[in-house]
């Protein structure tokens, strides 16, 4: 049984948007525990404590010879930061586009000017 199960509901549910980043995290977690290796994009900061929490478990599971898949946490800054200046991200007028769309629709996202995504060197 996952360690984010065994919490009391009204610990993991501290809002809605705190239950939308624990079943992310507890999908993630059945599938790893069946021997899938999950990547999770999580901005969220107590999401990604959530996550990070459940990947160390699952680390110590594997090196304890038990097999368990894996959780690889990315972020929507880094997949960002890879894609810049490339095809989808030309330029700062497109990064700027992009990332103010996905901003409305995740609030785990800081302001573009503190992302470092507008560098020269991106």
């Amino acid at each position: 049984m996952s360690r984010i199960s065994r919490l009391p509901f009204d610990v993991r549910k501290k809002s809605a948007k705190d239950l939308g980043e624990t079943l992310v995290v507890a999908h993630a977690a059945v599938k790893a525990v069946g021997g899938e290796d999950v990547i999770v994009i999580i901005d969220d900061a107590e999401g990604a404590k959530l996550a990070w929490a459940e990947k160390t478990r699952l680390d110590r599971l594997r090196a304890q010879g038990t097999p368990v898949g894996s959780i690889v946490m990315v972020y929507t800054v880094g997949i960002l930061r890879k894609a810049a200046g490339g095809k989808h991200l030309p330029d700062k007028a497109a990064m700027r586009e992009v990332y103010e769309r996905l901003r409305k629709c995740d609030d785990g996202l800081l302001p573009i000017n503190r992302t470092g995504l507008l560098q020269p060197a991106l």
